[in-house]
């Protein structure tokens, strides 16, 4: 398995990481006998960077993948590095209710979160999304802190702007940046990178398939049940749908004649942005894993990238990445 490095204070990590949502929240059931091998399979292929959330599922994927590390042999268990987001607030009917990033609230969630986890600190810990009401300075101070108090190894951020990561970078040291990245999600590339790059800031890039969108299994016929968020993303409806499938069908003939999969050529041309991005496969199940990790051994040439540009052009997707209600919340859309 290839390596790179989160940025210039950030671990050497897997070139992908696994990230566990979608084993616990929001696409509808997941197998959890199934999470748990394919968490095995990935640590065995190599993959060292698990991501989660501890509002996923409502701690059910920490458990689940502090389960996966105690059932894994020992060797495997030490090279895995947990990636972990915390802020966002829950209801028991499983609803939201806005972030919070007060220094008090870190240390709170940090501490449940190692006791979910089953480990002695967190790898990368991050707030899901910035805290209107708490200055970013403040909250990347409570993370600094536990730090120091070796509760945390690295600092990290999610889904904010420009400005918002220089002025975390001007408080501590940032190992990387989790933000939405892919074919037809491209809104990085004008100010958020240039800008990762020039402070030394990696990007772990989650959505690289879009959701399932652009993994070339969807079909405009797919019926998505209620605790599935694609049911409600404005990508996944309507004309919008329709529309963005035939991107998927044109890059499918790029894929095709290069001899690979849709998701494999999706995930390539990722990895081919730079030695400063790790993408993130949602992975659920040990199939889609093995497809995925295919993509490492894809190799896009300049009339391969020039082919993909033509099928599926910056912004070309019909739709917003999220709701409404959920963009006004990312700092990285401002």
């Amino acid at each position: 398995m290839r390596t790179r490095t989160l940025g210039s204070t950030g671990p050497q990590v897997s070139a992908l990481g696994l990230g566990c949502m979608g084993m616990s929240a929001l696409y509808g059931d997941a197998d959890r006998t199934e999470s748990v091998a394919t968490i095995h399979a990935a640590l065995e292929a190599g993959v060292t960077l698990l991501d989660t959330g501890d509002f996923y599922g409502m701690g059910h994927n920490e458990l689940l993948i502090g389960e996966a590390l105690r059932s894994a042999p020992a060797g495997r268990r030490e090279q895995a590095l947990t990636s972990v987001k915390f802020g966002a607030l829950r209801d028991p009917d499983g609803g939201w209710s806005g972030y919070d990033g007060r220094p008090a609230a870190v240390k709170n969630f940090a501490a449940y979160s190692l006791q979910r986890l089953g480990v002695d600190h967190i790898d990368v810990y991050r707030i899901a999304r910035v805290d209107s009401a708490v200055p970013i300075e403040e909250t990347v101070g409570a993370i600094a802190e536990l730090v120091q108090a070796g509760h945390v190894r690295h600092i990290g951020l999610s889904e904010v702007g420009a400005d918002t990561v220089r002025r975390a970078a001007a408080t501590a040291p940032i190992s990387d940046l989790q933000i939405e990245y892919s074919l037809i999600s491209r809104g990085i590339e004008d100010e958020i990178l240039p800008v990762t790059r020039e402070l030394g800031i990696g990007v772990t890039a989650y959505g690289v398939l879009s959701r399932g969108l652009i993994s070339g299994h969807f079909t405009p016929d797919r019926q998505l049940a209620a605790n599935d968020f694609r049911s409600l993303s404005p990508r996944f409806q309507g004309e919008n749908l329709q529309h963005n499938l035939s991107l998927v069908e044109a890059l499918r003939k790029t894929a095709e004649q290069k001899g690979v999969s849709v998701a494999q050529i999706a995930i390539a041309w990722v990895l081919s942005r730079g030695d400063d991005i790790v993408p993130l496969v949602g992975a659920r199940r040990r199939d889609r894993l093995s497809e995925a990790l295919g993509a490492l051994d894809v190799t896009l040439d300049a009339a391969d990238l020039a082919a993909i540009e033509d099928a599926v052009p910056a912004d070309a997707a019909a739709g917003a990445r999220y709701p409404e209600a959920q963009m006004a919340h990312l700092d990285s859309e401002r």
